[in-house]
């Protein structure tokens, strides 16, 4: 009896979403053939973050394109670049969210090398040598920039990248609760990229 709700969710999501209503992966035929307490949960979490009241639309979908970037799911990047398109995002917010993922993966496992390295001074006196110019004037701004370099440092675990990132996203005048916000739509979304 189970799997008819647990489809109904399932097509919520997916339709929410504009996936493919027939999509399904592993994941997702195992937690359909189980249980339907996580796809409910998954699906409330998803149209929560995305919802946020402080982030627009646009900028929760381009920051979930950029979760699904850094995870490279193709589904999930083709649904949210539809998505952010619909909202208003150009081609060169989305070219420049999957520049963003590209580069801070690059950069955080850079930093997060000279941080395991605990201040090895020849580590840390060395210039990066890394072309970083994508960051210097962003065609979203450099505070969606900086919010969406953030939410990809902890999704890749780079603690001197939040860091610093976290700094800049505030010295660009974002609040806690923005700044929160994104970063738990970050962890949503990549929970989704997971299940499906």
């Amino acid at each position: 009896m189970e799997t008819p709700v647990v489809n109904e969710t399932l097509q919520t999501l997916l339709h929410d979403l504009g996936i493919d209503p027939a999509y399904t992966s592993q994941a997702l035929t195992s937690l359909a053939a189980t249980s339907n307490r996580y796809l409910k949960d998954m699906r409330l979490n998803v149209s929560t973050t995305l919802a946020s009241a402080h982030l627009t639309r646009k900028e929760a979908y381009l920051l979930a394109l950029a979760v699904a970037s850094t995870e490279k799911h193709s589904v999930l990047i083709g649904a949210f670049e539809r998505l952010a398109t619909r909202e208003g995002a150009t081609p060169d917010e989305i070219a420049e969210t999957h520049g963003c993922a590209s580069l801070l993966s690059l950069n955080n496992v850079f930093y997060r090398f000279r941080h395991y390295m605990h201040g090895n001074e020849y580590y840390n006196k060395q210039p990066a040598g890394l072309r970083m110019s994508l960051m210097m004037n962003p065609a979203m701004g450099k505070g969606l920039f900086e919010l969406m370099s953030l939410v990809i440092s902890a999704i890749n675990g780079c603690e001197k990248c939040v860091v610093s990132h976290e700094h800049s996203v505030k010295e660009q005048g974002a609040s806690e609760s923005r700044i929160y916000d994104a970063i738990r739509l970050g962890a949503v979304m990549r929970g989704l990229c997971v299940a499906l």
